[in-house]
């Protein structure tokens, strides 16, 4: 090690100051580099070795960091995305790309969603010299959790990293979250034939079609409100949000065309693709019935929900650690990703949700070394 990383304050201040929003829409949609290249650089400096991981399609724009200390096969994953959404400048008191103090907090874009929980977690780390390490420390890096979770879905394919378990260092205000629905965002198209609406038999009408469609898919919605339940969530049964529908071009023509969007929240053991066949096999009959050529899709690839056990070894730790029994929450993560390589995993970062995805996100100054305390307990249970 021929230096160490700055302090705390300058860390955020970088990062903050590092734009790498993600989005569907390519004009606000950036690069995520420069904040990897922060990090690579603060982390190589405390003795990590480090891989840039290119994201598959995104190579030269967006990359996951794989930052590993010590060596074995246990250890302890300290997670974040690097990512934030977009924001609009003119509602925030202060520019969003530059780390403002006021009234015991730090306000910036991305302060608690989440580069944030980065800089603690490398003064976590810094606290230990890398000699002490029986099992691995890896703080890993993602790109495009707001998005797409590409970074997340790279990580599953290339089966790394691996370790015995892994904090997500999401705004949950230190409580541990060992739950959480998924997300799934689907669209109806339907393709019927226009046509002059004095006779309704000159063509075939999507929105009488769609008609079809909605009832369905409320019905649907009944159905999967009855047959699954789970208390532990605030809201207790899977939601199906019907979102935005577009159709239709003048009053006096047969609609030739209708698009619906919607999205469904699945409980803990609800099935993605399952939900994904039982709603095209119910509503392919439709587009026979009236006419229409009928097809489902979703318009990401989603996000599963996700459960770690309630008497796993992690949980049961975070709960003594931070007092607070593990709870549900409905917003989704890369949790369910990094389970599926097989480590137990929580949910469990500094700041509130409250303030994420709005003008003036913030950091209050007294989550700071709470976090750290608590991060440095972790990985001298794990990795030391």
């Amino acid at each position: 090690m021929n230096q160490q990383p700055p302090d705390t304050l300058t860390m955020l201040k970088e990062l903050i100051a590092s734009p790498s929003v993600s989005s569907t829409s390519a004009a606000w949609d950036q690069s995520n580099l420069d904040v990897i290249n922060r990090l690579q650089g603060w982390l190589s400096d405390l003795g990590f070795e480090c891989e840039v991981m290119m994201v598959p399609g995104e190579e030269g724009r967006k990359a996951n960091l794989i930052a590993t200390l010590g060596q074995g096969p246990g250890g302890l994953v300290l997670s974040g995305h690097t990512d934030t959404v977009p924001c609009n400048t003119e509602l925030w008191q202060s520019d969003p790309f530059t780390l403002t103090e006021r009234d015991n907090r730090f306000y910036g874009l991305g302060t608690c969603d989440m580069k944030g929980f980065f800089a603690l977690a490398i003064e976590a780390a810094r606290s230990f010299h890398p000699t002490q390490f029986k099992q691995p420390l890896i703080i890993l890096a993602t790109a495009d959790e707001e998005c797409s979770m590409s970074g997340a879905r790279a990580l599953v394919e290339a089966g790394r990293p691996l370790a015995r378990a892994a904090i997500i260092g999401e705004p949950t205000s230190l409580r541990p979250i060992r739950m959480h629905k998924g997300i799934m965002v689907e669209a109806v198209r339907i393709e019927g034939r226009s046509g002059h609406s004095s006779d309704p038999a000159l063509g075939h009408n999507a929105l009488d079609a769609m008609h079809g469609v909605l009832s369905e898919l409320i019905g649907l919605r009944q159905e999967l409100a009855q047959q699954y339940q789970n208390s532990d969530f605030s809201v207790s049964i899977p939601t199906l949000n019907l979102g935005c529908i577009h159709g239709g071009d003048n009053p006096n023509r047969i609609c030739g065309r209708c698009e619906l969007e919607f999205d469904l929240r699945p409980l803990p053991g609800m099935s993605l693709d399952g939900l994904r066949n039982m709603i095209s096999e119910r509503l392919h009959p439709i587009g026979a019935k009236y006419g229409v050529e009928l097809k489902s899709y979703p318009l990401f690839l989603g996000v599963p929900p996700f459960e770690t056990a309630k008497d796993s070894e992690l949980v049961q730790m975070v709960e003594k650690l931070t007092g607070h029994t593990a709870q549900a929450v409905a917003f989704a993560t890369e949790a369910p990703f990094l389970q599926a390589l097989g480590m137990d995993t929580i949910v469990m970062g500094p700041g509130s949700i409250d303030q994420a995805h709005q003008p003036d996100e913030f950091l209050a100054l007294d989550q700071i070394q709470p976090t750290i305390e608590l991060l440095k307990t972790l990985i001298g249970r794990y990795c030391l």
